[in-house]
């Protein structure tokens, strides 16, 4: 994303994301008293095929996914946290003839 500020009260923000086009402009007036916010939105190929898109796609499918995006991260947590320890929290003492003994714990 990129933006500039001109000098005529006006910040340009842009940015581009596969297949879409964002533009938003913030302008000022000069007294100050007044606010515009356009924001552009430029869908290639087009909003259209888009939509064409969606309708002949399976709805309970797009609901179903997006769910699992959102809550994989969370579900992937929740397992690492409940999974046992496979290295032990103390590393096990060799006694001064080189065999192992058992730690104090």
């Amino acid at each position: 994303m990129s933006g500039q500020s001109m000098e005529d009260n006006t910040t340009r923000a842009t940015a581009r994301l596969p297949g879409l086009d964002i533009e938003i402009i913030h302008r000022r007036s000069l007294n100050d008293q007044a606010e515009q916010l356009t924001i552009n939105l430029q869908a290639m190929p087009s909003f259209e095929a888009f939509g064409r898109f969606l309708e002949t796609a399976n709805p309970f499918a797009l609901w179903a996914q997006a769910v699992q995006m959102a809550w994989l991260p969370w579900l992937n947590a929740a397992r690492s946290a409940t999974l046992p320890r496979s290295m032990p929290s103390t590393p096990p003492m060799l006694s001064s003839n080189g065999n192992e003994t058992a730690s104090n714990e």
